[in-house]
Protein backbone atom coordinates (compact mmCIF):
# COMPACT_ATOMS: atom_id res chain seq x y z
CA UNK A 1 0.00 0.00 0.00
CA UNK A 2 0.96 3.62 -0.41
CA UNK A 3 1.87 5.28 2.87
CA UNK A 4 -0.86 7.86 2.26
CA UNK A 5 -3.47 5.06 2.19
CA UNK A 6 -2.14 3.66 5.48
CA UNK A 7 -2.31 7.13 7.02
CA UNK A 8 -5.92 7.46 5.90
CA UNK A 9 -6.78 4.02 7.34
CA UNK A 10 -5.29 5.07 10.70
CA UNK A 11 -6.82 8.58 10.54
CA UNK A 12 -3.40 10.22 10.45
CA UNK A 13 -2.79 13.38 8.41
CA UNK A 14 -0.50 12.31 5.55
CA UNK A 15 2.82 14.02 5.07
CA UNK A 16 4.31 15.47 1.93
CA UNK A 17 5.08 12.94 -0.84
CA UNK A 18 3.48 10.05 1.09
CA UNK A 19 1.56 9.12 -2.07
CA UNK A 20 4.93 8.22 -3.56
CA UNK A 21 6.08 5.96 -0.70
CA UNK A 22 5.17 2.28 -1.09
CA UNK A 23 5.02 0.02 1.95
CA UNK A 24 5.74 -3.64 1.13
CA UNK A 25 5.54 -5.21 4.60
CA UNK A 26 5.15 -4.49 8.31
CA UNK A 27 7.55 -5.37 11.12
CA UNK A 28 7.79 -4.86 14.86
CA UNK A 29 11.22 -6.53 15.12
CA UNK A 30 14.26 -4.88 13.55
CA UNK A 31 16.09 -8.22 13.43
CA UNK A 32 13.75 -9.51 10.72
CA UNK A 33 12.74 -6.19 9.16
CA UNK A 34 12.90 -6.05 5.36
CA UNK A 35 13.56 -2.94 3.23
CA UNK A 36 10.33 -1.10 2.44
CA UNK A 37 8.67 -2.08 5.73
CA UNK A 38 6.45 -0.02 7.97
CA UNK A 39 8.11 -0.27 11.39
CA UNK A 40 5.63 -0.68 14.27
CA UNK A 41 7.39 -0.07 17.61
CA UNK A 42 5.49 -2.00 20.28
CA UNK A 43 5.82 -1.34 23.99
CA UNK A 44 6.61 -4.49 25.99
CA UNK A 45 9.58 -5.86 27.92
CA UNK A 46 11.59 -3.81 25.44
CA UNK A 47 10.27 -0.57 23.98
CA UNK A 48 10.32 -0.74 20.19
CA UNK A 49 10.64 3.05 20.00
CA UNK A 50 14.24 2.65 21.17
CA UNK A 51 15.07 0.78 17.96
CA UNK A 52 14.03 3.35 15.35
CA UNK A 53 17.62 3.98 14.25
CA UNK A 54 18.16 0.26 13.61
CA UNK A 55 14.87 0.11 11.68
CA UNK A 56 15.95 2.99 9.45
CA UNK A 57 19.37 1.38 8.92
CA UNK A 58 17.65 -1.88 7.85
CA UNK A 59 15.62 -0.03 5.22
CA UNK A 60 12.30 0.79 6.89
CA UNK A 61 10.24 3.20 4.77
CA UNK A 62 8.17 4.71 7.61
CA UNK A 63 7.25 4.16 11.26
CA UNK A 64 4.29 4.41 13.58
CA UNK A 65 4.94 6.39 16.75
CA UNK A 66 3.03 6.30 20.01
CA UNK A 67 2.11 9.85 21.01
CA UNK A 68 3.07 9.40 24.67
CA UNK A 69 6.69 9.13 23.43
CA UNK A 70 8.79 12.14 22.50
CA UNK A 71 8.88 12.61 18.72
CA UNK A 72 12.39 12.22 17.28
CA UNK A 73 13.92 15.11 15.37
CA UNK A 74 14.02 13.57 11.90
CA UNK A 75 12.62 13.93 8.40
CA UNK A 76 11.83 10.21 8.39
CA UNK A 77 8.08 9.58 7.73
CA UNK A 78 6.32 9.16 11.09
CA UNK A 79 2.64 8.29 11.69
CA UNK A 80 1.66 9.39 15.21
CA UNK A 81 -0.94 7.12 16.87
CA UNK A 82 -2.32 6.85 20.40
CA UNK A 83 -1.41 3.15 20.73
CA UNK A 84 0.87 1.30 18.30
CA UNK A 85 -0.62 -2.16 19.07
CA UNK A 86 -4.15 -0.87 18.52
CA UNK A 87 -2.97 0.78 15.29
CA UNK A 88 -1.41 -2.51 14.14
CA UNK A 89 -4.75 -4.24 14.71
CA UNK A 90 -6.71 -1.46 13.00
CA UNK A 91 -4.44 -1.59 9.97
CA UNK A 92 -4.83 -5.38 9.83
CA UNK A 93 -8.62 -5.06 9.83
CA UNK A 94 -8.42 -2.47 7.03
CA UNK A 95 -6.17 -4.72 4.92
CA UNK A 96 -8.40 -7.75 5.58
CA UNK A 97 -11.44 -5.86 4.26
CA UNK A 98 -9.41 -4.71 1.25
CA UNK A 99 -8.23 -8.22 0.27
CA UNK A 100 -11.57 -9.76 1.34
CA UNK A 101 -10.67 -13.45 1.69
CA UNK A 102 -12.88 -16.04 3.32
CA UNK A 103 -11.64 -16.37 6.92
CA UNK A 104 -11.35 -19.64 8.84
CA UNK A 105 -10.54 -19.18 12.56
CA UNK A 106 -9.34 -22.06 14.75
CA UNK A 107 -9.13 -22.28 18.54
CA UNK A 108 -9.14 -25.01 21.20
CA UNK A 109 -7.30 -26.20 24.28
CA UNK A 110 -5.33 -28.65 22.18
CA UNK A 111 -4.81 -29.39 18.51
CA UNK A 112 -5.41 -25.93 17.05
CA UNK A 113 -2.01 -25.66 15.31
CA UNK A 114 -2.27 -29.13 13.78
CA UNK A 115 -5.88 -28.48 12.74
CA UNK A 116 -4.85 -25.17 11.18
CA UNK A 117 -2.14 -26.96 9.19
CA UNK A 118 -4.57 -29.68 8.06
CA UNK A 119 -7.19 -27.13 6.99
CA UNK A 120 -4.63 -25.17 4.98
CA UNK A 121 -3.35 -28.34 3.30
CA UNK A 122 -6.87 -29.29 2.23
CA UNK A 123 -7.87 -25.81 1.05
CA UNK A 124 -4.64 -25.38 -0.92
CA UNK A 125 -5.92 -28.03 -3.32
CA UNK A 126 -8.44 -25.51 -4.64
CA UNK A 127 -7.61 -22.01 -3.40
CA UNK A 128 -4.83 -19.49 -2.73
CA UNK A 129 -4.40 -19.88 1.02
CA UNK A 130 -2.55 -17.94 3.70
CA UNK A 131 -2.23 -19.44 7.19
CA UNK A 132 -0.86 -18.47 10.57
CA UNK A 133 2.92 -18.96 10.66
CA UNK A 134 4.08 -21.30 13.48
CA UNK A 135 1.77 -20.34 16.36
CA UNK A 136 1.45 -16.56 15.86
CA UNK A 137 -1.98 -16.70 17.45
CA UNK A 138 -2.19 -13.77 19.89
CA UNK A 139 -3.00 -10.05 19.84
CA UNK A 140 0.17 -9.38 17.84
CA UNK A 141 0.42 -12.61 15.85
CA UNK A 142 -3.10 -12.52 14.39
CA UNK A 143 -2.82 -9.02 12.87
CA UNK A 144 0.69 -9.85 11.61
CA UNK A 145 -0.77 -12.95 9.92
CA UNK A 146 -3.43 -10.79 8.27
CA UNK A 147 -0.89 -8.21 7.09
CA UNK A 148 1.29 -10.99 5.67
CA UNK A 149 -1.37 -11.97 3.13
CA UNK A 150 -0.55 -11.87 -0.55
CA UNK A 151 -3.07 -9.76 -2.52
CA UNK A 152 -4.40 -12.88 -4.29
CA UNK A 153 -5.28 -14.67 -1.03
CA UNK A 154 -8.70 -16.35 -1.28
CA UNK A 155 -8.81 -18.04 2.12
CA UNK A 156 -7.09 -16.99 5.34
CA UNK A 157 -6.69 -19.68 8.03
CA UNK A 158 -6.06 -18.04 11.38
CA UNK A 159 -5.08 -19.76 14.61
CA UNK A 160 -6.33 -18.03 17.77
CA UNK A 161 -4.98 -18.64 21.26
CA UNK A 162 -6.10 -17.26 24.58
CA UNK A 163 -5.42 -17.52 28.29
CA UNK A 164 -7.85 -14.88 29.63
CA UNK A 165 -11.46 -13.89 29.03
CA UNK A 166 -11.95 -11.32 26.29
CA UNK A 167 -8.97 -12.29 24.12
CA UNK A 168 -10.89 -14.46 21.67
CA UNK A 169 -13.71 -11.93 21.64
CA UNK A 170 -11.26 -9.27 20.47
CA UNK A 171 -9.53 -11.48 17.89
CA UNK A 172 -12.80 -12.79 16.49
CA UNK A 173 -14.18 -9.29 16.02
CA UNK A 174 -10.89 -8.29 14.40
CA UNK A 175 -11.07 -10.92 11.62
CA UNK A 176 -14.85 -11.62 11.48
CA UNK A 177 -14.53 -15.30 10.48
CA UNK A 178 -16.75 -17.03 7.94
CA UNK A 179 -15.99 -20.33 9.70
CA UNK A 180 -14.97 -20.82 13.33
CA UNK A 181 -13.61 -24.10 14.73
CA UNK A 182 -13.29 -25.23 18.37
CA UNK A 183 -11.11 -28.35 18.50
CA UNK A 184 -11.70 -29.30 22.13
CA UNK A 185 -12.04 -28.13 25.74
CA UNK A 186 -9.22 -29.23 28.06
CA UNK A 187 -7.52 -27.91 31.17
CA UNK A 188 -5.02 -25.58 29.47
CA UNK A 189 -4.81 -22.23 31.35
CA UNK A 190 -7.15 -23.52 34.07
CA UNK A 191 -5.07 -21.41 36.49
CA UNK A 192 -6.80 -18.33 35.04
CA UNK A 193 -10.29 -19.78 34.51
CA UNK A 194 -10.82 -22.15 37.45
CA UNK A 195 -13.14 -24.66 35.73
CA UNK A 196 -13.62 -26.35 32.36
CA UNK A 197 -17.05 -24.67 32.19
CA UNK A 198 -15.38 -21.27 32.18
CA UNK A 199 -12.80 -22.43 29.63
CA UNK A 200 -15.73 -23.44 27.39
CA UNK A 201 -17.29 -19.99 27.89
CA UNK A 202 -14.01 -18.35 26.85
CA UNK A 203 -13.63 -20.60 23.76
CA UNK A 204 -17.15 -19.68 22.63
CA UNK A 205 -15.95 -16.07 22.30
CA UNK A 206 -14.64 -17.11 18.87
CA UNK A 207 -18.27 -16.86 17.70
CA UNK A 208 -18.59 -13.20 18.75
CA UNK A 209 -17.25 -11.96 15.41
CA UNK A 210 -18.58 -14.88 13.35
CA UNK A 211 -20.53 -13.60 10.35
CA UNK A 212 -24.30 -13.88 10.55
CA UNK A 213 -24.30 -16.48 7.76
CA UNK A 214 -21.17 -18.12 9.17
CA UNK A 215 -20.51 -21.68 10.32
CA UNK A 216 -19.27 -23.01 13.68
CA UNK A 217 -17.57 -26.42 13.55
CA UNK A 218 -16.94 -27.95 16.97
CA UNK A 219 -16.21 -31.16 18.87
CA UNK A 220 -19.66 -32.71 19.32
CA UNK A 221 -18.36 -35.24 21.87
CA UNK A 222 -17.97 -32.34 24.33
CA UNK A 223 -21.24 -31.72 26.28
CA UNK A 224 -20.01 -28.29 27.39
CA UNK A 225 -19.94 -27.16 23.75
CA UNK A 226 -23.22 -28.78 22.73
CA UNK A 227 -24.90 -26.98 25.61
CA UNK A 228 -23.44 -23.59 24.64
CA UNK A 229 -24.29 -23.80 20.94
CA UNK A 230 -28.05 -24.29 21.45
CA UNK A 231 -28.75 -20.55 21.32
CA UNK A 232 -26.32 -19.80 18.48
CA UNK A 233 -28.03 -18.31 15.42
CA UNK A 234 -25.34 -19.40 12.94
CA UNK A 235 -25.17 -22.87 11.38
CA UNK A 236 -23.23 -25.51 13.32
CA UNK A 237 -21.56 -28.78 12.35
CA UNK A 238 -20.03 -31.31 14.74
CA UNK A 239 -17.25 -33.89 14.60
CA UNK A 240 -16.22 -36.73 16.90
CA UNK A 241 -16.67 -40.43 17.56
CA UNK A 242 -20.30 -40.36 18.74
CA UNK A 243 -22.96 -41.37 16.22
CA UNK A 244 -24.83 -38.05 16.52
CA UNK A 245 -21.97 -36.06 14.97
CA UNK A 246 -22.14 -34.70 11.42
CA UNK A 247 -18.64 -36.05 10.81
CA UNK A 248 -18.24 -39.30 12.77
CA UNK A 249 -14.95 -41.20 12.86
CA UNK A 250 -15.08 -44.96 12.39
CA UNK A 251 -12.53 -47.81 12.33
CA UNK A 252 -9.61 -45.87 13.82
CA UNK A 253 -6.36 -47.82 13.43
CA UNK A 254 -2.84 -46.51 14.07
CA UNK A 255 0.82 -47.35 14.36
CA UNK A 256 3.92 -45.37 15.33
CA UNK A 257 3.88 -43.43 12.06
CA UNK A 258 0.28 -42.80 11.01
CA UNK A 259 -3.38 -43.10 11.91
CA UNK A 260 -6.12 -44.32 9.56
CA UNK A 261 -9.89 -44.00 9.88
CA UNK A 262 -13.14 -43.73 7.96
CA UNK A 263 -15.90 -41.15 8.18
CA UNK A 264 -19.54 -42.22 8.43
CA UNK A 265 -20.65 -39.85 5.65
CA UNK A 266 -17.97 -41.28 3.28
CA UNK A 267 -17.90 -44.93 4.44
CA UNK A 268 -16.00 -46.25 1.42
CA UNK A 269 -13.04 -43.89 1.85
CA UNK A 270 -10.03 -44.83 3.99
CA UNK A 271 -8.28 -41.71 5.30
CA UNK A 272 -4.73 -41.63 6.68
CA UNK A 273 -2.89 -38.84 8.49
CA UNK A 274 0.91 -39.03 9.00
CA UNK A 275 0.64 -38.55 12.77
CA UNK A 276 0.47 -40.78 15.80
CA UNK A 277 -2.59 -40.84 18.05
CA UNK A 278 -6.32 -41.23 17.60
CA UNK A 279 -6.73 -37.69 18.98
CA UNK A 280 -5.42 -36.38 15.66
CA UNK A 281 -8.45 -37.95 13.97
CA UNK A 282 -10.64 -35.22 15.48
CA UNK A 283 -8.29 -32.57 14.09
CA UNK A 284 -8.60 -34.20 10.67
CA UNK A 285 -12.40 -34.38 10.95
CA UNK A 286 -12.55 -30.64 11.63
CA UNK A 287 -10.37 -30.00 8.58
CA UNK A 288 -12.52 -32.29 6.42
CA UNK A 289 -15.63 -30.41 7.55
CA UNK A 290 -14.05 -27.16 6.36
CA UNK A 291 -13.10 -28.69 3.02
CA UNK A 292 -16.63 -30.04 2.65
CA UNK A 293 -18.03 -26.53 3.26
CA UNK A 294 -15.88 -25.33 0.35
CA UNK A 295 -17.19 -28.23 -1.82
CA UNK A 296 -13.76 -29.75 -2.36
CA UNK A 297 -13.74 -33.33 -3.72
CA UNK A 298 -13.25 -35.99 -1.04
CA UNK A 299 -10.38 -37.62 -2.95
CA UNK A 300 -8.47 -34.31 -3.02
CA UNK A 301 -8.99 -33.79 0.71
CA UNK A 302 -7.78 -37.30 1.49
CA UNK A 303 -4.65 -36.85 -0.62
CA UNK A 304 -3.90 -33.53 1.12
CA UNK A 305 -4.20 -35.08 4.60
CA UNK A 306 -1.97 -37.99 3.63
CA UNK A 307 0.88 -35.64 2.74
CA UNK A 308 0.35 -32.60 4.96
CA UNK A 309 3.28 -31.16 6.93
CA UNK A 310 2.63 -30.34 10.58
CA UNK A 311 4.27 -27.39 12.34
CA UNK A 312 7.55 -28.50 13.99
CA UNK A 313 7.52 -29.98 17.51
CA UNK A 314 3.91 -31.14 17.32
CA UNK A 315 4.15 -34.88 18.07
CA UNK A 316 6.71 -35.54 15.34
CA UNK A 317 8.89 -38.63 15.10
CA UNK A 318 12.60 -37.92 14.88
CA UNK A 319 15.72 -40.09 14.95
CA UNK A 320 18.36 -39.70 17.67
CA UNK A 321 22.11 -40.12 17.32
CA UNK A 322 21.91 -43.69 18.65
CA UNK A 323 19.21 -44.40 16.03
CA UNK A 324 16.54 -44.42 18.72
CA UNK A 325 13.16 -43.01 17.63
CA UNK A 326 12.03 -39.87 19.46
CA UNK A 327 8.42 -38.69 19.69
CA UNK A 328 8.97 -34.95 20.16
CA UNK A 329 6.19 -32.76 21.54
CA UNK A 330 8.20 -30.12 23.34
CA UNK A 331 6.38 -26.94 22.37
CA UNK A 332 3.51 -27.14 24.83
CA UNK A 333 1.76 -29.42 27.28
CA UNK A 334 -1.47 -29.61 29.22
CA UNK A 335 -3.16 -32.53 30.99
CA UNK A 336 -5.50 -33.43 28.12
CA UNK A 337 -2.69 -33.45 25.56
CA UNK A 338 -0.33 -35.35 27.87
CA UNK A 339 -2.90 -38.09 28.57
CA UNK A 340 -3.55 -38.53 24.86
CA UNK A 341 0.08 -38.66 23.76
CA UNK A 342 1.00 -41.04 26.62
CA UNK A 343 -1.71 -43.47 25.50
CA UNK A 344 -0.55 -43.29 21.88
CA UNK A 345 3.13 -43.66 22.77
CA UNK A 346 2.45 -46.64 25.04
CA UNK A 347 0.91 -48.48 22.08
CA UNK A 348 3.66 -47.65 19.57
CA UNK A 349 5.27 -50.95 18.50
CA UNK A 350 8.97 -51.47 19.23
CA UNK A 351 11.45 -54.30 19.64
CA UNK A 352 13.25 -52.14 22.22
CA UNK A 353 12.12 -50.24 25.31
CA UNK A 354 9.99 -47.14 25.84
CA UNK A 355 11.30 -44.18 27.83
CA UNK A 356 9.08 -41.28 28.88
CA UNK A 357 10.50 -37.79 29.55
CA UNK A 358 7.93 -35.34 30.92
CA UNK A 359 8.36 -31.69 31.89
CA UNK A 360 6.09 -29.53 34.03
CA UNK A 361 2.71 -28.49 32.64
CA UNK A 362 2.40 -24.78 33.38
CA UNK A 363 -0.54 -22.44 34.14
CA UNK A 364 -2.56 -25.04 36.07
CA UNK A 365 -2.82 -23.01 39.28
CA UNK A 366 -4.17 -24.70 42.42
CA UNK A 367 -5.05 -27.82 40.45
CA UNK A 368 -1.43 -28.40 39.33
CA UNK A 369 -0.52 -31.13 41.85
CA UNK A 370 -3.67 -33.15 41.20
CA UNK A 371 -3.45 -32.81 37.41
CA UNK A 372 0.24 -33.81 37.32
CA UNK A 373 -0.39 -36.82 39.58
CA UNK A 374 -3.30 -37.82 37.35
CA UNK A 375 -0.92 -38.67 34.51
CA UNK A 376 0.10 -41.78 36.47
CA UNK A 377 -3.01 -43.54 35.15
CA UNK A 378 -1.50 -43.58 31.65
CA UNK A 379 2.01 -44.71 32.61
CA UNK A 380 1.99 -48.50 32.82
CA UNK A 381 5.26 -50.22 33.89
CA UNK A 382 4.38 -53.10 31.55
CA UNK A 383 4.63 -50.68 28.62
CA UNK A 384 7.02 -47.97 29.86
CA UNK A 385 10.50 -49.04 31.02
CA UNK A 386 11.74 -45.83 32.65
CA UNK A 387 10.29 -42.42 33.48
CA UNK A 388 12.33 -39.20 33.57
CA UNK A 389 10.51 -36.21 35.13
CA UNK A 390 11.72 -32.62 35.00
CA UNK A 391 10.46 -29.67 37.04
CA UNK A 392 9.04 -28.90 40.48
CA UNK A 393 5.44 -29.75 39.54
CA UNK A 394 6.46 -33.22 38.36
CA UNK A 395 7.23 -34.16 41.97
CA UNK A 396 3.50 -34.86 42.34
CA UNK A 397 3.61 -37.34 39.47
CA UNK A 398 6.78 -38.93 40.85
CA UNK A 399 4.99 -39.52 44.17
CA UNK A 400 2.00 -41.07 42.36
CA UNK A 401 4.30 -43.43 40.41
CA UNK A 402 6.36 -44.72 43.34
CA UNK A 403 4.03 -47.68 43.85
CA UNK A 404 4.55 -48.71 40.21
CA UNK A 405 8.23 -47.96 39.57
CA UNK A 406 11.26 -48.50 41.78
CA UNK A 407 14.05 -45.93 42.05
CA UNK A 408 16.02 -47.48 39.17
CA UNK A 409 13.14 -46.80 36.76
CA UNK A 410 11.80 -43.48 38.09
CA UNK A 411 13.93 -40.32 37.97
CA UNK A 412 13.08 -36.76 39.08
CA UNK A 413 15.14 -33.67 38.18
CA UNK A 414 14.84 -29.98 38.93
CA UNK A 415 14.35 -27.81 35.85
CA UNK A 416 18.01 -26.68 36.12
CA UNK A 417 19.27 -30.29 36.15
CA UNK A 418 18.70 -31.07 32.48
CA UNK A 419 22.39 -31.85 31.95
CA UNK A 420 22.09 -34.66 34.53
CA UNK A 421 18.82 -35.84 32.93
CA UNK A 422 20.48 -35.91 29.50
CA UNK A 423 23.48 -37.86 30.81
CA UNK A 424 21.31 -40.44 32.60
CA UNK A 425 18.94 -40.86 29.64
CA UNK A 426 21.73 -41.10 27.07
CA UNK A 427 23.46 -43.79 29.13
CA UNK A 428 20.52 -46.21 28.87
CA UNK A 429 19.25 -45.57 25.32
CA UNK A 430 19.86 -48.26 22.70
CA UNK A 431 19.12 -48.20 18.93
CA UNK A 432 15.73 -49.98 19.03
CA UNK A 433 14.29 -47.82 21.84
CA UNK A 434 11.51 -45.21 21.73
CA UNK A 435 11.67 -41.93 23.66
CA UNK A 436 8.79 -39.54 24.35
CA UNK A 437 9.56 -35.88 25.12
CA UNK A 438 6.57 -33.84 26.33
CA UNK A 439 6.48 -30.63 28.38
CA UNK A 440 5.47 -26.99 28.45
CA UNK A 441 7.77 -24.72 26.47
CA UNK A 442 8.89 -22.94 29.64
CA UNK A 443 10.66 -26.13 30.79
CA UNK A 444 12.73 -26.17 27.56
CA UNK A 445 12.83 -29.89 26.84
CA UNK A 446 14.03 -28.87 23.37
CA UNK A 447 17.47 -28.82 25.07
CA UNK A 448 17.08 -32.54 25.78
CA UNK A 449 15.92 -33.12 22.20
CA UNK A 450 18.96 -31.28 20.81
CA UNK A 451 21.30 -33.36 22.96
CA UNK A 452 19.72 -36.66 21.89
CA UNK A 453 19.97 -35.72 18.22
Amino acid sequence: MRLAEIAKALKVTPGENWEEITITSVSFDTRSLQPGALFIPLVGDHDGHDYLTQAIDKGAAATLWQTDHRLPATDFPILPVADTLAALQKLANYYLIKINPQVVAVTGSNGKTTTKDMIAAILETGFNVQKTHANFNNQIGVPMTVLGMEPNTEVLVVEMGMDHFGELDHLSRLVEPDIAIITMIGEAHIEFFGTRDKIADAKMEITHGLKEDGLLIYNGDEPLLRERTKELLQTTKTFGEAANNDYQALNIVGDEQRTSFRVACWPEENITVPMIGSYNVNNALAALAVGDYFHLPVEKMIAALTEFQATANRTEWLVGKKQERILSDVYNSNPTAAHLVLKAFSQAPTSGRRFVVLGDMLELGAAAAKLHAGLAADIDPAQIDEVFLCGSQMASLAQALRDKFDSTRLHLYASNQKAKLIADLTAVIEPADLVLLKGSHGIHLEEVLAALR
